[in-house]
């Protein structure tokens, strides 16, 4: 199986691509859809779309794993964010690519195991499972591996079974 894991923004959009099989990852693409703040934004999220239809033309995956957005402050940027994020699932449905969102708890306690894990904790556990000599930068790519990772550990599972048919 080919996951795709998203960190969505709309200044970067983190992704990461992986193969599962057989219990083992093995890292296929990763990095980031940067825009630029002077441009504007209805432009930044066609960029976002582009970025997201090349990326699904060369991973292939079989499925896109999001993480949820969670926000307590800045309802401005969290309005942002979840255009961006619309953008991002919309693209998802355009490729016939099969769609799971999980919680930043979620996604920490399918890496490291335990919810209420250290941001740094999850980023060093992602490189050791990926075999990468480094965290990947920036750090909205180490965390789109981390949610494909989550998908990858929670796909298998009778649970993940039954949230991907009702989908």
């Amino acid at each position: 199986m080919v996951i795709l894991g998203i960190d969505p923004g709309y200044a970067i959009v983190g992704y990461g691509a992986i193969r599962y099989e057989q219990n083992r990852y093995t890292v296929l693409e990763y990095g980031a859809i940067r825009t630029h703040a002077k441009t504007p934004f209805p432009e930044r999220l066609a960029q976002i779309h582009d970025g997201m239809r090349e990326l699904f033309h060369v991973c292939k995956p079989d499925a896109m794993a999001v993480e949820e957005l969670f926000f307590n402050t800045n309802t401005t940027t969290a309005i942002a964010v979840a255009e961006a994020r619309g953008v991002i699932v919309l693209s998802a449905e355009q490729a016939h690519v099969s769609i799971a969102e999980y919680t930043p708890l979620q996604v920490k306690q399918a890496v490291v195991g335990y919810g209420r894990a250290e941001k740094a904790q999850v980023m060093e556990l992602t490189r050791m499972l990926l075999n990468l000599r480094e965290v990947p930068k920036p750090d909205d790519t180490a965390d789109a591996l981390a949610i494909a990772i989550c998908h990858a550990n929670s796909a298998g599972s009778r649970l993940g079974a039954l949230y991907q048919q009702g989908r």
